[in-house]
């Protein structure tokens, strides 16, 4: 295990008893008490994510709004300063190169936080499509500067208003403050009303010498509440009932994400001619030749991510994502399936190991909170 990367929190995990895998070549918690109880306390209460291998880019310069416009789906020209967007980096055939947010700290300086193991793909495939001089444009992996903290659910407000005096409520969905105090830290951090888990809550960036400090103020305050450390176990069965994607499942080089339905943070009408426009712009107009659609299992069995999709013993499709939802209480799945299969209602056979078992196509999300 000593070859794989740790966070600067890694020193906290065994404290709260955490399981940790290879996470991409991370040492994580997978989970910390139960993937169930973790995923309750966080749709209830609100729970504390380590997500420290997540990668921040800066791009900064004169340049880098015309560099961004070029090489992302979505309009940055909408951003203004203190406002975040999330979109897509494609490749010329439609593919994604990855799904991420950029964080307009102030004019001609943006941060990307991207997926923890597209960070030196990401990096490579920006640097490779500058155009620009050094002087126009400086692109910088900033990744190890930083522990990032997610606190998430409905009382992640209330529990993180009481170690800081700036008012919470003034950061709304997808806007951020750069410079919040938390108390006894001498560092501002960069907080942030987004999150994965479908529920409220802050994402939020700090100095990585006072990551360790801010996760136990956080836990502290807390605690009375019932907050709790959750691991990727659980992280991932809270963003699959919201239906947000996965990059290597419900996205990839091979899924484009209007296959994903993620076509909000396609603008194909912008001026700027992105990579991949043609491609994507042609499957909006038309539909593309496959689509995802969530399934319930009618037959007892889990829909696993890989597993064959059938109509009439033909593939039509595979599991991107699936789990018994903890939530619902129901085995759900999302699947990758031909525009034809497409309709709620519509019956499927799903291959689980040798045997067929019979599913069903539902809306999604899965789970939408009541705010």
């Amino acid at each position: 295990m000593s070859d794989l990367k740790r966070t600067p929190l890694f020193p906290e995990y065994e404290k709260h008893g955490a399981k940790t895998i290879d996470f991409g070549g991370w040492d994580l918690p997978v989970q910390f008490s139960s993937i169930k109880e973790e995923h309750e306390v966080t749709r209830t209460t609100a729970g504390l994510f380590d997500v420290s291998h997540m990668g921040e880019i800066e791009v900064k310069g004169p340049k880098s709004l015309e560099f961004l416009q070029r090489m992302v789906t979505n309009d940055v020209s909408k951003l203004v300063p203190n406002k975040a967007q999330y979109t897509f980096m494609c490749y010329e055939d439609g593919g994604t190169v990855d799904d991420f947010l950029i964080y307009m700290i102030e004019d001609s300086h943006y941060l990307l936080v991207v997926n923890a193991a597209n960070t030196e793909k990401d990096y490579e495939w920006l640097v490779k499509n500058n155009g620009y001089s050094d002087d126009e444009i400086s692109i910088e992996n900033t990744s190890a500067f930083y522990v990032q903290l997610a606190l998430q659910g409905p009382k992640a407000e209330l529990v993180l208003q009481s170690i800081t005096d700036f008012d919470l409520s003034e950061i709304k969905f997808f806007r951020f403050e750069k410079e919040v105090y938390f108390h006894g830290i001498t560092t501002p951090a960069l907080v942030s009303r987004t999150g994965y888990t479908g529920e409220d809550g802050f994402e939020i960036y700090i100095k990585k010498e006072h990551g360790r400090d801010l996760w136990k103020l956080i836990l502290q305050a807390g605690e009375k509440e019932g907050v709790q450390p959750i691991g990727l176990g659980a992280r991932d069965t809270l963003r699959f009932e919201a239906n947000l994607a996965l990059y290597g499942q419900e996205l990839s080089k091979d899924i484009s994400p209007v296959e994903a339905g993620l076509t909000f943070a396609i603008k194909p009408n912008k001026e700027a001619d992105f990579i991949g426009k043609e491609v994507l712009k042609n499957q909006m107009e038309n539909g593309p030749k496959r689509k995802l659609v969530g399934i319930e299992m009618i037959d007892k069995g889990i829909p696993r991510h890989g597993y064959e999709v059938l109509v009439d013993d033909r593939s039509i499709g595979f599991i991107t994502s699936g789990t018994q939802s903890p939530t619902l209480n129901k085995n759900i799945g999302l699947a990758l399936v031909e525009k034809g299969y497409t309709e709620e209602g519509t019956e499927l056979t799903v291959q689980v190991r040798k045997r067929k078992l019979k599913a069903k196509i539902i809306k999604t999300p899965f789970y939408k909170r009541v705010k």
